[in-house]
């Protein structure tokens, strides 16, 4: 008689894939991709996704609700046809994607099937306040066991699991090619230092703080570019645009829009400093952080969610209070007039990244964490 030693885990992933790209759908593709996942689990995948733009989050439209009920009569087939020793719910945490997603939880809990959550979002303990979602989570947290990014989202669910329902897997990434060195970055002292910011634009992701920063260093006399990368969202390009004039910032800030692949890489490897002043009230891990670690830039970030995991502050760079332009702009002054520091911190933050942030990592607990919450 086989057991589960001698066959392949079964699960069904219920989970978000890409477009849009966010933390999310980057990891569910991750996983998706992962010949190690893959082979090491017989997995049924299905996109959580309802909208294809980041803009489209949180609003209703026909398309949608079409979407999502095809989406539920995939999953009740697949749950006729299949026997699933776990499934793997990528659980939002508030707001309307979680009232969609405790219809397919619903779902699950009829068929008696063990669940493992996947949350790569915060808000939990502030949506708490309304009686209605208490109950919905007590509903919903009833005998399952969670994936947290890090122990300091913890908090964010404590009052309605145990710690032993919680495993923790930080993201991973995959490596870039070997040709990028951060010794390169020294020979540009000669060159106005160059800032670099990575994200979707908007305004909790701390644009207009950078900005103004950016502002402070200008009028100290300093010598930088700063280069914004990202998709629009609600921060629009007239509306970058008219900021930038009215801190007369034109000669020294670049917005390039969405940038992939080889175009992003080429971005990372001219910087020097990278810079993500976040306060983003869904933010948890930050990313983009470990994607400028891979290429030995200091990071100049917040202490929002699990970033104070990512970012050592003072040994691979730098943490300051969030929608403090100020500050931010202090610690920039700092590496802006210090190219060894700057290197040392990059090195640091590289290394970092090796020992505790590679997709291997991610890969491996992924699988480890599934086959003990099946167990």
């Amino acid at each position: 008689m086989k057991t589960k030693d001698t066959v392949k885990l079964k699960v069904l992933m219920l989970m978000h894939l890409p477009p849009p790209v966010h933390g999310a759908a980057m990891a569910g593709n991750y996983i998706q991709s992962s010949d190690y996942i893959q082979n090491e689990i017989d997995a049924t995948i299905i996109n959580l996704g309802t909208n294809t733009k980041l803009q489209e989050s949180g609003k209703g439209s026909i398309k949608k609700i079409s979407t999502f009920l095809s989406l539920l009569k995939d999953l009740v087939k697949a749950m006729n046809q299949n026997s699933f020793d776990l499934c793997y719910v990528s659980l939002t945490a508030s707001g309307p994607g979680f009232y969609k997603d405790c219809v397919i939880i619903s779902i699950l809990k009829f068929y008696k099937v063990k669940i493992l959550y996947h949350f790569h979002t915060k808000g939990v303990a502030s949506a708490s306040s309304s009686a209605i979602n208490r109950g919905l989570y007590r509903y919903i947290f009833k005998n399952t066991q969670s994936i947290l990014l890090s122990p300091y989202l913890f908090f964010d669910i404590e009052q309605y699991v145990n710690q032993d329902q919680i495993h923790y897997c930080p993201y991973g990434i995959p490596p870039i090619s070997n040709h990028v060195l951060p010794v390169a970055n020294a020979s540009k002292s000669s060159k106005p230092c160059q800032l670099l910011y990575l994200s979707n634009m908007m305004e909790e992701k701390g644009v207009y703080i950078l900005l103004e920063a950016l502002n402070e260093l200008k009028q100290m006399g300093l010598e930088f570019e700063c280069h914004f990368v990202g998709g629009w969202s609600d921060i629009t390009a007239t509306d970058f645009k008219d900021y930038v004039k009215k801190l007369n910032l034109s000669e020294y800030v670049t917005a390039h829009g969405p940038k992939y692949g080889n175009d992003k890489h080429w971005h990372f490897n001219q910087a020097d400093i990278f810079v993500f002043p976040t306060y983003y009230h869904y933010e948890t891990f930050g990313i983009v952080n470990l994607e400028a670690m891979q290429y030995a830039l200091p990071i100049v970030s917040t202490p929002e969610a699990a970033i104070p995991e990512i970012v050592i502050d003072g040994k691979t760079g730098f943490l300051v209070p969030q929608k403090n332009a100020a500050l931010l702009a202090e610690k920039l002054e700092v590496l802006i007039q210090n190219t060894q520091l700057r290197i040392k911190m990059g090195m640091a933050g590289k290394e970092r990244y090796q020992m505790r942030f590679t997709l291997e990592k991610f890969e491996h607990k992924i699988v480890e964490i599934l086959k003990a919450a099946s167990a």
